[in-house]
């Protein structure tokens, strides 16, 4: 049975021919309109759901994208087609004009997006900004004193604390427009997913919950007992692609920060310090590696001008020890250019504190027309996997790479590109569309596989 990392989101296809984030607001609760219902009726999830789901909106949207012409019409002259994508998710309210979080992956490639009220007021929105590799994006509609989703804090959870999930599972499906609510415990924190599976991608310190999170979730809210948000929900791990009892949502201080890059730059600032570390692939005897081995620091970097080394062993990054290199690309996202990092790496058997500020990540310095063009990929076929000793089962091979773009980009010829941002890479056409679909989006986060062993790359292709 195929076991997958899904998104949340629904989507379904019919044929066709500069403010910053204001800080945690309470949300004002509406009179009491069910008062002959018992108290001991209330509870705390009760009472969390009434604070925060006026604030939760049902988040539609419309990709139109050309389709071949069938046989019949290619042979009679016909012109190419035209094929309709509906797609559905979830988002909550974080300014009273009108902006609201949602995932990425939500309004990805949508040409129209429209946002339902809880009451079923629809409004059109447009697009201020998203975060590919976070799967976080910002939307913002046209109407004044909204209520607003109080965000808390996801420093402080507690495993085994409420965790109460609000969205729009089905939502047209279910022609209503009132959010759903799920409710479980925060199961973990810090949680990192690097499945082996098909279809599975990799995660790095999301929040667990065994809260429902279905179809249509997606960039809805976790929320705490106190009506606050803690997370913003993202995916579900599931052997039938319905949920199991094993979510996954962004915490929200990570959802907080790329909103503000957002709503300040339209893209977000990619923390960078010039390392590249080694990962362990999961299944190996022995488990995940223990330390994150700096296997190589980029010339003239922030991680090089701090005196950081090849072959150094990156122990912790400000109050968060790092035990394996997911550990740090957990902390990479917390990080904000211009902030100055204590590190502690480990020499001989010394540990050396230093402090690195942290830079925006640099660009490729090429036209991405130019820098796809250097990069030959191949599909993965049973009879490579043998003949090179590749790990995984799915990926496209670089079979040859400019000398210039191989530098660049942190790649070389024999690697398997195995997932780019939050897409799992199946084959080589698939590998290609991501480049092409991410190139001028931002920041570009790219796991390879070399010599039996995960590493990721990154950068910014214009």
């Amino acid at each position: 049975m195929r076991v997958a990392l899904a998104l949340a989101a629904l989507s379904v296809l019919a044929a066709c021919k500069g403010d910053t984030l204001p800080s945690a607001q309470a949300t004002q609760v509406s009179a009491d309109q069910t008062a002959g219902i018992s108290n001991q009726r209330r509870t705390a999830i009760t009472s969390a759901v009434a604070r925060v789901s006026p604030s939760v909106v049902t988040v539609q949207t419309e990709m139109v994208e050309a389709v071949p012409a069938d046989f019949y019409e290619q042979f009679f002259g016909g012109r190419t087609g035209r094929r309709s994508s509906a797609g559905l998710g979830s988002g909550f309210i974080v300014r009273e004009d009108g902006v609201i979080v949602t995932n990425a992956h939500v309004v990805s490639g949508a040409t129209k997006i429209s946002v339902a009220l809880r009451d079923g007021t629809t409004y059109p929105a447009k697009l201020l900004g998203a975060d590919e590799t976070n799967d976080l994006a910002v939307i913002k509609i046209d109407a004044k004193n909204l209520p607003i989703a109080t965000l808390g804090s996801s420093s402080n959870l507690l495993i085994g604390e409420w965790a109460i999930a609000i969205g729009s599972p089905y939502g047209f499906i279910l022609a209503n427009t009132e959010p759903s609510v799920t409710a479980g415990v925060v199961s973990g924190t810090g949680r990192n997913l690097a499945a082996e599976s098909d279809g599975a991608g990799v995660y790095v310190d999301m929040i667990q919950t065994d809260a429902a999170i279905n179809p249509g979730n997606s960039g809805g809210p976790l929320v705490n007992a106190m009506g606050e948000v803690i997370g913003v929900n993202s995916s579900i791990y599931s052997p039938s692609g319905g949920s199991v009892g094993l979510g996954f949502a962004i915490p929200i201080n990570r959802a907080r920060r790329v909103t503000e890059d957002l709503l300040a730059h339209g893209v977000i600032k990619r923390p960078w310090i010039g390392l590249k570390l080694g990962m362990t692939p999961p299944g190996t005897p022995g488990g995940p590696s223990k330390a994150a081995v700096i296997t190589s620091v980029v010339p003239g970097s922030p991680a090089a001008r701090a005196g950081i080394q090849a072959n150094d062993l990156l122990v912790r990054s400000r109050d968060r020890a790092i035990h394996n290199p997911y550990d740090w690309e957990a902390e990479r996202l917390e990080l904000r250019v211009g902030d100055e990092v204590p590190l502690v790496v480990k020499r001989g058997g010394r540990d050396i504190s230093v402090r690195v500020k942290v830079a925006d990540l640099p660009d490729v310095n090429a036209p991405k027309v130019t820098v796809l063009k250097e990069i030959q990929l191949v599909t993965l076929t049973p009879a490579i996997r043998a003949e090179r000793g590749i790990r995984r089962a799915n990926g496209a091979l670089i079979q040859s790479v400019s000398e210039r773009v191989a530098e660049q980009l942190g790649i070389q010829n024999g690697d398997v590109i195995l997932q780019i941002n939050q897409v799992p890479i199946a084959d080589a056409e698939a590998a290609a569309k991501a480049l092409d679909y991410y190139s001028g989006r931002g920041g570009i986060v790219m796991y390879i596989e070399r010599q039996g062993q995960v590493y990721t790359t990154e950068f910014v292709i214009q």
